[in-house]
């Protein structure tokens, strides 16, 4: 299905917590421009805005600042201007706190979606989710602005939300239905529902005011997190960055030393919008999410908040309500983030990007995401494997979340069963040294700092007694018992004085008898770190490089099994991932493996075919046309090594070539070439090989100059052409429907043979009289050489004679010896066709069957062919009532097809005709197989040949054209005896 076109950013702003992830997340947003995810051209900037110091608002406005001066510089301002956003669609997308269950934040937490129809395959991400739902769904249509969207939630909006912005200004916030119960523990927005102006905006209610939002559905309307401003609205949100205090808010007043103030998008900036807040409780207000704090911290946000009404307060604040939407935010309850990734009740587990060895073993309800599964892994329901390398015997229980594991870590899960737990490997940086942690919880555990709290879904005082952990080794004396929590608790290894870490340095806890007092002491022995301390230490580039290493491991694994199991399933999405993200060399790798092993030539043809796909993947659009010669003498010994079946060692030497042909685009294009030229060997050897099921009748060799002569008629396409030649056949399998014609009353393709007392081969190719046939004579097997070369005069006529059996052109024998010990002399062989070059009616592939039925006959051979697969059934007839206008439809169908099959093959003289014809005709379209050929038409009248020669006579700028008549043919090829005289 075509993806609706969305909206094309001009800026897109991520906003990172940590200064060391400014880069990295950088990085991220460009690969999903390379995906097409973003659209080409957009400015995308990641910039540093931790909102433990600002705040969401705050956020907000440093990142409109940011926007603003960079296309201010872009415009070749030497100031910030707000003129730059008049014409800008801006989208900042706030990446939040941190997250217990992802080292990169819920923007980047893998989800169990897959996009079959996604140019690129990629493993999804929440962010890839919110981006689509923004570009495609909730900004569509949306006059100039900045949309600001959080990325701490999980969306779902229909493809048509029914936005309307006629007459729209001011602010928008986009909510979603969630129940009253929902809501005690959420923002929801109190609206007038006759013009849907927002009145006031509620955080964890009183019963009292979650029900005045109730609506008519049931549902309270949700704050989703996603607002849009007007330009003028962010002119007026801008010109308060020069305005203390709420200059604080960017970077400018944080780098000239200004006191940092907390601002809430909701709570401060949108608020002071709303119809029924007063002045004197907006100022007096605190944001929910600043919670307590000093007096001094109070006045200088009711100073900030001041300035926020002075700006936006004759600003209208509307709601769009989206009823068949949802929302969920990712909260810290691991039971909540399991069930967002599982589907309870599913009949199988869910496997996305990734590959298992045995899936008998998945239970239903389970999750599979972006992992490598060797041997017998056991997952129960409810449970979910991400970013994980294992090898088994493994049993994972159920209620588990088991995370950033390698191979390597296998083995401390033998013998184990896992049940409601959480058990996560990190990527760490430590002075400056790389290195890996493992942190394990339960996933009854509580986050929050409120409670007694507990630890692998125990008190701690029953985990102190279990383990022997004292309360000392967490916490240092002077700690608050209020500050005495999970998220406080030194409990994880970092560093051992001897030896790595692994799994079973926090894995011993589950059942410390059994590992003795030694684990005990390894662990006091060990630098440890508590969940907060960890947090800076996190390296997210290893964590995102780890991550994009296994999803093409896991890749390779699929694209050997499709190639070697001959699925019909295209590769092409992986081939722009490996080369977008800059992974080509182990794809190519694995493709020569898969192409030099494989006992099948078509499964290393289709290799091959894969290997030219990532090279001209690599020339990203670059270097030329894809199509073109290959025949370069460089690439002669890979394809003599594969002409000789030898097929290991012309993998090999074909690897060895492209290694040369890597450091240009124009290069690239022709080593996609001759891999190509090298599939098409391998090719013609599994399309020879159907020579051992044909059977032949030999009868007596014609004598010595008499004409055996094949007549067969041409071809055309009504749909499905090319989709039956590879390499598109590997991918999807191909079908044509086609019917066999006369031109103009005559068949037009034909061929004759004779033998020959010289033990020679003689090749006429030409009209049917020779006076304007150009001729070949062959003496020897070398003349034979370039049979293979499509474009070497005689090839096919050349290929022929081997596909005939009459030529071994292996053999240790000359050329005459082998003519004459088999048939006492030579042959002649003559082909014409009466179309013109490239008419698109099936000349090439028609002429090859033409002259094979004549050779074999002239060689004392008759060939049975097989029965017509589907019977004319009088279509001559058929063709002129009935079935015809929905016949025309396939074949205006067909040529759009063909049109996005080959973008460009419609010259604009053609679309012109097919344009000036269109009221004549059923339908129409050209007869090449990717565009050109002659333009075939179904007439609404019998007989328009007149008619239609009329139309295009008084049409200015078709240049040269003319009509021909086409009948069915229903005999097909015709195969006559002729005397060594007869008239041709």
């Amino acid at each position: 299905m075509e993806q609706l076109k969305g909206v094309d950013w001009t800026v897109v702003i991520l906003t990172c917590q940590y200064k060391d992830c400014v880069q990295v997340f950088q990085r991220e947003l460009e690969v999903r421009q390379k995906r097409q995810q973003i659209p080409t051209g957009t400015l995308l900037l990641a910039v540093e805005d931790p909102e433990t110091r600002v705040g969401s608002g705050g956020a907000t406005l440093n990142a409109l600042l940011v926007a603003a001066e960079h296309l201010s510089a872009r415009a070749g301002f030497t100031v910030v201007t707000s003129d730059v956003l008049h014409s800008a669609w801006i989208l900042i997308l706030h990446l939040g706190r941190d997250f217990p269950f992802d080292d990169c934040g819920r923007a980047f937490t893998c989800l169990p979606v897959e996009t079959p129809q996604a140019p690129v395959e990629a493993s999804i991400c929440n962010l890839d989710c919110l981006l689509d739902i923004m570009t495609h769904r909730l900004g569509l249509g949306s006059p100039p602005g900045v949309w600001v969207c959080s990325t701490d939630m999980l969306l779902s909006v229909p493809p048509n939300p029914g936005i309307s912005w006629d007459g729209f200004r001011g602010a928008r916030v986009v909510a979603l239905p969630g129940s009253p119960a929902y809501a005690l523990n959420h923002g929801i927005y109190l609206t007038d529902s006759q013009v849907g102006l927002v009145l006031d905006i509620y955080y964890q209610g009183t019963e009292a005011e979650i029900r005045r939002c109730v609506g008519p559905d049931g549902h309270v309307p949700l704050v989703s997190g996603v607002v849009f401003f007007s330009v003028e609205t962010a002119e007026h949100l801008l010109a308060t960055h020069v305005s203390p205090p709420l200059d604080a808010c960017t970077y400018m007043g944080l780098d000239s030393g200004a006191r940092p103030v907390q601002l809430s998008l909701f709570f401060d900036i949108l608020l002071c919008m709303a119809k029924n807040v007063s002045m004197e409780d907006f100022l007096m207000g605190r944001p929910p999410e600043l919670g307590g704090g000093d007096d001094g911290a109070a006045g200088y946000l009711q100073g900030a908040r001041a300035q926020l009404w002075r700006e936006l307060r004759d600003q209208p604040l509307t709601v769009a309500y989206v009823p068949d939407g949802s929302y969920t935010y990712m909260t810290s309850s691991a039971s909540e983030f399991l069930q967002s990734l599982t589907l309870p009740g599913a009949p199988g587990a869910q496997i996305v990007h990734s590959q298992v060895e045995e899936l008998q073993l998945l239970g239903a309800g389970s999750s599979v995401i972006s992992c490598l599964l060797e041997g017998p892994i056991r997952l129960d329901p409810g449970s979910v494997l991400q970013h994980c390398h294992l090898r088994g015997p493994i049993h994972i229980g159920s209620g588990c979340f088991v995370s950033g594991l390698d191979r390597a870590q296998s083995e401390a899960l033998h013998g184990l069963e896992l049940r409601d737990l959480v058990l996560q490997g990190h990527h760490m940086r430590l002075h400056g040294s790389l290195g890996r942690a493992f942190t394990l919880t339960g996933r009854l555990d509580s986050w929050e700092r409120q409670g007694a709290g507990t630890y692998l879904n125990m008190s701690w005082s029953d985990f102190f007694k279990k383990t022997g952990i004292r309360d000392w080794d967490l916490w240092d004396p002077d700690t608050l018992p209020a500050e005495r929590c999970l998220l406080t608790a030194r409990l994880f290894p970092v560093l051992h004085p001897s030896r790595a870490l692994g799994p079973r340095d926090m894995l011993w806890m589950l059942d410390p008898q059994e590992a003795g007092g030694e684990a005990l002491r390894a662990w006091r022995a060990s630098w440890r770190l508590s969940w907060e301390q960890l947090q800076p230490c996190l390296d997210r580039a290893a964590t995102l490089a780890s991550r994009r290493d296994l999803f093409f491991r896991q890749a390779l694994y699929k694209a050997r099994h499709v190639l070697e199991a001959r699925q019909d399933l295209s590769l092409r999405p992986l081939t722009w991932a490996a080369v977008h993200e800059g992974c080509p060399g182990p794809l190519l790798a694995t493709l020569d493996q898969v192409a030099a092993g494989a006992g099948d030539p078509g499964v290393a043809a289709r290799a091959l075919a894969c290997v030219a796909d990532v090279l001209g993947c690599m020339a990203e659009g670059h270097g030329g046309l894809r199509s073109g010669p290959a025949a370069n003498p460089e690439w002669m010994r890979p394809f003599l090594y594969l002409e000789c079946g030898d097929l290991a060692r012309g993998v090999e030497a074909l690897a060895q070539e492209r290694d040369k042909w890597l450091s240009r685009p124009a290069l690239l294009v022709r080593a996609a070439r001759h891999y190509e030229g090298a599939g098409q060997i391998l090719i013609r050897q599994a399309v020879m090989s159907a020579q051992n099921f044909v059977s032949m009748e030999r009868v007596e060799l014609p004598a010595p100059g008499q004409w055996v002569v094949a007549d067969c008629p041409a071809r055309v396409d009504f749909s499905g052409g090319w989709s039956d030649t590879p390499p598109l056949a590997y991918e999807l399998g191909g079908a044509v429907l086609g019917l066999a014609v006369r031109v103009d009353g005559r068949r037009p393709i034909g061929a004759r043979a004779r033998r020959l007392l010289e033990p020679e081969l003689w090749l006429t190719i030409g009209p049917r009289q020779d006076e304007m046939a150009t001729k070949i004579v062959c003496r020897s097997l070398d003349d034979l050489q370039d049979y293979c070369q499509p474009h070497a005069p005689g090839a096919l006529l050349k290929a022929a004679f081997i596909c005939a059996g009459i030529v071994d052109i292996r053999s240790k024998l000359l050329l005459s010896e082998q003519l004459l010990r088999t048939f006492g002399g030579g042959f002649e062989l003559h082909t014409w066709s009466e179309l013109p070059h490239g008419s698109g009616l099936g000349t090439s592939s028609i002429l090859a069957g033409a002259a094979l039925a004549a050779l074999q006959r002239a060689a004392g051979r008759v060939v049975g062919t097989e029965a017509l697969i589907h019977a004319v059934l009088h279509l001559e007839q058929v063709l002129t009532t009935g079935s015809l206008p929905l016949l025309g439809q396939f074949l205006t169908s067909y040529w759009e097809q063909k049109k996005l099959m080959a973008p460009g093959c419609e010259p604009l003289a053609v679309r012109h005709m097919m344009d000036v014809l269109a009221p004549h005709v059923h339908g129409q379209s050209l007869a090449g197989a990717g565009g050109g050929g002659f333009l075939y038409l179904l007439t609404k009248e019998p007989r328009q040949k007149e008619a239609l020669e009329a139309v295009l006579a008084k049409t200015k700028g078709l240049g040269n054209h003319s009509i021909h008549l086409v009948e069915v043919d229903t005999q097909g090829l015709s195969l006559k005896l002729l005397g060594s005289e007869a008239a041709i």
